[in-house]
C-alpha cells in the first residue's frame, strides 16, 4: 500500500487535471435527464468555488472570516446591475465585478487585519450585514426585497466552429465547473509556490514570520483580495443559473454555510474544502425524503465531524490509510 501511495504522489498534477475534465464531462451523461440533479451539480461548482476562497484566507493564512457571503453577493449584484444598467458585455461585466470584489475585499482587509481572532470575526461578519441591508433597502438600483428577474444566461460563444449556448443545464454545468477547475489550478500554483509557504507561516505564528521579514498584513491583504475575487467570480455565474436575483441568498448566515465546507472537509488543504463543498451540498438533498428530521441528521452530522474529527473528512480519510498502511 505504501509503494501505491508513493506512486501516486509521482503522478504529475495535469494528470489529475485530465481525471477531473473527464469527471465534469461524464457527471451530467451519467445522471441522464434529471434537471434536478444536473442543478445541483451547478450549485457544487458555485460551492467549490466558495468554499476555496475562504480556504484561502481562513485555512492557509489563519484569518476568520465570517463576511465571505458578502463577496459573493457584490459579483452576483455586479454583474447583473452592469448588464442591465450600464450595457456591459456579460464577460466584462463578470471581469469587472471579480475585480470590484477583489478590490472590496482589500479595503476590508486593511481595516480587518488590524484585529485578530473573535474580533476580526465580528467585523467580517458585520461587514456582511451590512452589505446585505444596502442590497434590501436601495431600491432604486438592486430592488430591494422584490428582487431582479428575467436574467437571462450567458450568451453562446464560438468554440471550434461550433455555437455553444448556455440556456440548458449541461453547458452552463461545463462553464461553471471549467471556472472553477481553474479557479483551483491558480490557487493550488499559488499555493505552491513561495507565497504559499508566506501565508502558512503566517497562520502558524505571525510574531515567528515577523521575525523572518515577512509583512503579515500585505500578505493578510494579498490572501483577502484573491479569496473576495474568486468569490466574485463564482457570483457572477449566480445569476444567470437561477435567473433571479434577491438579497437573502447572500445573508450573512450562508457565510457559516461556506466556513462549515471548510472545516468539516479539512482546511488548510486544497482537496479538502473540495470534499466539504460536495458532502455538505449533497447530504441535504439526500435527506429531504425524512422531512424536517433532515435538519437535525445534518446538524448532527456536523456536530460530530467537528468534535471526533477536527481536521475534517480529509483526515479521516488520512486516518484510515495510516491504518491500512500498517
Amino acid at each position: 500500500m505504501s509503494e501505491q501511495l508513493s506512486i501516486l504522489k509521482k503522478i504529475p498534477s495535469w494528470v489529475y487535471y485530465l481525471l477531473a475534465i473527464g469527471l465534469i464531462i461524464a457527471l451530467p451523461i451519467l445522471l441522464g435527464g434529471s434537471a434536478y440533479w444536473r442543478s445541483i451539480l451547478i450549485t457544487i461548482s458555485l460551492n467549490i468555488m466558495l468554499a476555496m476562497s475562504l480556504n484561502l484566507i481562513l485555512g492557509y493564512t489563519g484569518q476568520l472570516h465570517l463576511g465571505h457571503s458578502a463577496f459573493y453577493g457584490v459579483g452576483a449584484y455586479a454583474t447583473t446591475l452592469l448588464i442591465k444598467k450600464a450595457g456591459f458585455s456579460f464577460w466584462l461585466a463578470v471581469a469587472t465585478s471579480s475585480l470590484l470584489a477583489g478590490i472590496i475585499g482589500i479595503l476590508l482587509a486593511f481595516f480587518a487585519t488590524r484585529l485578530k481572532g473573535h474580533y476580526l470575526a465580528i467585523a467580517s461578519m458585520a461587514f456582511a450585514i451590512i452589505l446585505h441591508q444596502i442590497l434590501l433597502n436601495w431600491g432604486s438600483m438592486t430592488s430591494g426585497p422584490l428582487g431582479i428577474y428575467g436574467i437571462a444566461p450567458p450568451p453562446p460563444i464560438a468554440l471550434f466552429g461550433l455555437e455553444i449556448k448556455f440556456n440548458n443545464q449541461v453547458n452552463l454545468f461545463y462553464l461553471i465547473s471549467f471556472v472553477a477547475l481553474i479557479s483551483y489550478i491558480v490557487l493550488n500554483n499559488i499555493l505552491k509556490s513561495p507565497i504559499g509557504d508566506t501565508l502558512r507561516a503566517i497562520r502558524e505564528d505571525e510574531v515567528s514570520a515577523a521575525s523572518l521579514g515577512i509583512n503579515a498584513k500585505l500578505w493578510k491583504v494579498f490572501s483577502f483580495g484573491v479569496g473576495a475575487m474568486i468569490a466574485g467570480l463564482a457570483g457572477s455565474f449566480y445569476p444567470s443559473f437561477v435567473g433571479t436575483l434577491v438579497p437573502d441568498a447572500f445573508a450573512v448566515i450562508e457565510s457559516f454555510s461556506y466556513l462549515a465546507m471548510v472545516v468539516v472537509g479539512g482546511m488548510g488543504t486544497m482537496i479538502g474544502p473540495i470534499i466539504g463543498a460536495v458532502v455538505l451540498t449533497l447530504l441535504p438533498e439526500l435527506l429531504r425524503s425524512i422531512g424536517d428530521a433532515r435538519l437535525l441528521v445534518y446538524g448532527l452530522s456536523l456536530t460530530l465531524v467537528v468534535l471526533f474529527m477536527p481536521g475534517g473528512i480529509l483526515q479521516a480519510i488520512q486516518l484510515m490509510k495510516t491504518k491500512l498502511n500498517k
